[in-house]
């Protein structure tokens, strides 16, 4: 303990420890409750950043924490590896994306040891692996045969530029959420699997996961979207053909004005065939994204078909346009126009000098005004026949029952949920497992799986190089033995880590994909990561839940019983725009000035002075410069000041702010945590405590020591707020700071408080309290220590001590009794000499009184 700390030295000789004697390697014990802790595994992208260090430091430290509650914890971490960020890292760089993932892999994984987190390592894998992916390949080959997988040809969002299919929320402003390139409409032979079979079940269920955020059970909801409506046939005049539509607001039927196609509606394409015009707007239409975000913010066009809709109640003759804002794949690829009651259509009706009909009134008979603008409330039903003076839920039964009995129209419930598009265009990802004879795809047979992505491929991004690797595609059918072609589109990697989660049970397995290890470690009981991935990754997690426990692999319904979504990383951003671009700029740049509360009142450039605008304080970013190198602050500081820093200044579900001033503050205090560990173990070993014995001020300090136990045990194993767990810890260690008491006994006080702070502190800063346990005298190690249990007799002390400030600034401490008086407690304070002193000749306008905590003296 002599000497200065050396942070490299100290986490070296713990993170020696904990490997040599397999500390966090777990296996099934049924003798324990256990505990299953997971943060989402992380892309392999070259280097761990901030927001890395902060997800998993979350997850280290509710493991941990567990851990010391005897409970048997696994934790165990993995590598998200296919993709198209590796793919297009490797054409950049002409090398194998398999090099360059491994390459990556192997710097990650060291930066995530020196940061000491507890994984179990043996249960590491990447998901390019085939033994990995053959599971999923073996999964995806049942669903064939079951029909929860099949092949046909839909309209997707193209990339031109990286060559791939786009999920819609991958379509940002129309353009490719990476290469920035206008998506196109095209349509393309694709795989999918049925999740909607499973909308009820996976809606329903939502309401049982008690431990997610009520934020990401809604977006869920929104994004299953059950509605209620009808399915009505308009008929086509001179046609055998009906257009079907679904609405949910049936009541407005009767203000039908026109009928819109999507642009790649049968009807749309008839008519393009013969009109040049026609024909040239689906091709327009083809270079706009299918997303709802995308449809919702471009101008609305169209134009008119050489067809007539068939009102099924009126019989009116009703106008039918192809317009770019119906998608084909979303329903039926038809809509009813109902600009009276709708904005979308009431704005396209308007451009399109198309009739608009008031069907639905206030029901306060207000006047309204269909020139103003569509009126979209519920209300009576007027201008519509037999069905005037309804309201919504007797106007739709009214009109439901009628277009049953006429065959035109039943109830329906219908879904936003569209069933999984799971195949991607590239190279670098798994193998679909299909084989395409002359009768259609077949699944690959067990004992070809798995279907292994060759790896001597170094793609050149004009599409996927497997199309064209003979090798790879030539193959037989396996139920004819004659020639065939092996299926050339890769899973969407969303596959991959829609159930990595229970391959970690089970990772050396290689006979099944589950077993029954599976059974004892699932649910997951704490899950974090990103509130980002709530309506893709988690809804697609808790799908593939349930397909494994279709084919008995795992028990439960819910992967997940506990989330939590943690916040971003956010930091200050420079920029300066020269020449119409914004130059972005690190802080590191950048000389600020501040004034006396720490804002940023200017900045300018360290190289030539120039001054550069302050920009908000955003979420770390590579484009905005923003974002810190962990491994600098690793180097200068050591894992625990980062580990501090990333979960001391905000809960982990609200964003932090990134400060370099917090990272120096937990510096300071593990310093000063160092030093006075050292002083104390200097001063001998004190005799055994003796709580009879004990004076008033060793009783004082004893029971803050014991409220700090049973407040950070509250923080960290039930709130998560580990910011005001570390802020119980300072206190204590402020308060043995200033106690000064040499004594046997007070030794003794020192010594439990000292073993406490270093215990509870340990899931957080594991390393320096690796050491600082040791030089305490414990014999067993601060990973196999118990969480310290608060003393009942120490919590009802005699005394308390209380904070006095003047004006909000501290100025003196008190004793008193836990059940006095707000009166006393005041008088109290007033009568303190220190108070009186800042008080003088000033005015006493309030006293605050919080009880068993602070006294504030307005003056």
């Amino acid at each position: 303990m002599i000497g200065a700390y050396d942070p490299k030295k100290v986490e070296s000789k713990a993170r020696d420890f904990w490997d040599s004697n397999k500390c966090f390697e777990v296996d099934e014990d049924p003798s324990k409750e256990k505990f299953y802790c997971l943060s989402m595994f992380p892309y392999p992208s070259g280097a761990l950043h901030v927001g890395h260090v902060r997800n998993y430091t979350i997850g280290d430290v509710i493991a941990r924490f567990q851990r010391m509650q005897g409970k048997n914890v696994l934790q165990p971490i993995g590598w998200d590896a296919f993709g198209l960020p590796a793919e297009n890292a490797a054409i950049q760089r002409k090398v194998s994306p398999a090099d360059w993932t491994h390459k990556n892999i192997a710097h990650m994984k060291a930066q995530l040891k020196q940061l000491g987190f507890a994984f179990d390592w043996r249960r590491e894998f990447a998901t390019c692996e085939p033994d990995y992916y053959r599971w999923e390949q073996w999964l995806f080959t049942r669903m064939m045969r079951k029909g929860l997988a099949y092949r046909k040809n839909a309209v997707v969002n193209w990339d031109p530029v990286d060559q791939t299919v786009l999920a819609n929320e991958q379509v940002i402003n129309g353009r490719g959420w990476r290469s920035g390139a206008v998506v196109e409409r095209r349509e393309i032979p694709q795989w999918f699997m049925r999740i909607t079979d499973y909308a009820d079940e996976l809606l329903e269920a939502l309401d049982g996961l008690e431990g997610w955020p009520d934020s990401v059970r809604t977006m869920q909801r929104n994004w299953i979207g059950r509605s209620v409506g009808l399915e009505i046939d308009f008929g086509v005049a001179g046609r055998e053909d009906t257009l079907r539509v679904f609405t949910t607001r049936p009541d407005t039927l009767m203000g039908v004005t026109f009928m819109a196609v999507a642009p790649e509606h049968p009807l749309a394409v008839e008519a393009a065939a013969k009109n040049d015009d026609i024909a040239a707007f689906i091709e327009e239409c083809r270079r706009v994204a299918v997303s709802e975000a995308a449809m919702e913010t471009l101008e609305k066009k169209g134009l008119r078909l050489p067809f007539q809709a068939v009102h099924p109640i009126s019989g009116d003759a009703v106008p039918i346009l192809v317009a770019n804002f119906v998608v084909m794949d979303y329903g039926t690829g038809a809509l009813m126009g109902v600009p009276g009651h709708d904005q979308r259509d009431w704005e396209f009706a308007t451009s399109k000098k198309l009739p608009i009909l008031q069907v639905i009134q206030p029901a306060d008979d207000r006047e309204i005004s269909m020139e103003d603008g569509p009126y979209t409330d519920y209300g009576i039903v007027i201008n519509s026949g037999q069905f005037d003076n309804l309201d919504y839920d007797s106007a739709f039964d009214e009109i439901a029952t009628h277009l049953e009995g006429t065959g035109s129209g039943s109830r329906r419930v219908n879904y936003r949920l569209r069933d999984w598009l799971v195949s991607r265009q590239r190279y670098w990802g798994a193998p679909i497992p299909a084989i395409h004879g002359k009768e259609g795809p077949v699944p690959v047979p067990d004992d070809e799986l798995p279907v292994r992505l060759p790896l001597d491929v170094t793609p050149d991004g004009e599409g996927s190089p497997l199309v064209a690797l003979s090798s790879f595609v030539e193959t037989t059918d396996p139920e004819t033995g004659e020639p065939a072609r092996r299926e050339t589109d890769t899973f969407d990697t969303f596959m991959e880590s829609s159930w990595y989660y229970a391959r970690y049970c089970c990772w050396d397995n290689d006979e099944a994909m589950l077993d029954d290890r599976a059974r004892y470690w699932l649910p997951v009981d704490q899950y974090i990561g990103g509130v980002e991935h709530a309506t893709l990754h988690l809804l697609y997690m808790r799908f593939y839940q349930r397909l494994m426990k279709s084919l008995g692999l795992v028990d439960n319904e819910e992967p997940v019983t506990n989330l939590l979504t943690q916040g971003m990383v956010n930091a200050q951003t420079f920029y300066r725009d020269v020449d119409g671009r914004r130059d972005w700029y690190n802080a590191n740049e950048v000389d600020i000035e501040r004034d006396e509360t720490g804002r940023i009142v200017s900045a300018m450039l360290k190289e030539d002075g120039d001054p550069v605008t302050i920009g908000g304080v955003e979420k770390m970013s590579k484009s905005k410069r923003n974002g810190v190198d962990p491994q600098g602050l690793i180097d200068r500081y050591g894992a625990d000041t980062l580990r501090m820093f990333a979960v001391s200044d905000a809960p982990p579900d609200q964003g932090l702010e990134w400060s370099e001033a917090g990272v120096e503050g937990a510096w300071r205090f593990l310093r000063r945590l160092w030093r006075m560990v050292g002083e104390h173990v200097e001063a001998g070993t004190p005799p055994e405590l003796d709580k009879t014995a004990l004076d008033e001020a060793q009783k004082t300090l004893r029971s803050q020591v014991h409220r700090a136990i049973a407040k950070v045990a509250d923080d960290v194993g039930r709130r998560y707020t580990f910011n005001t767990a570390i802020a119980a810890v300072r206190e204590v260690v402020n308060e043995l700071a200033r106690y000064d008491d040499t004594s046997p006994q007070g030794l003794a006080v020192c010594r439990e408080a000292w073993s406490t702070v270093i215990a509870v502190l340990s899931p957080i800063a594991p390393h320096i309290c690796h050491e600082l346990w040791l030089s305490l005298g414990n014999e067993t190690p601060v990973i196999d220590a118990s969480w310290p249990q608060a003393d009942p007799d120490a919590l009802m002390a005699d005394s308390i001590e209380i904070i006095v400030q003047v004006n909000g600034k501290l100025r003196a401490r008190i004793s008193a009794s836990p059940d006095a008086s707000k009166d006393d407690i005041e008088k109290a304070a007033l009568n303190d000499e220190n108070v009186q002193r800042f008080i003088g000749e000033k005015e006493v306008r309030r006293v605050i009184v919080v009880p068993g905590k602070l006294v504030n003296v307005v003056v």
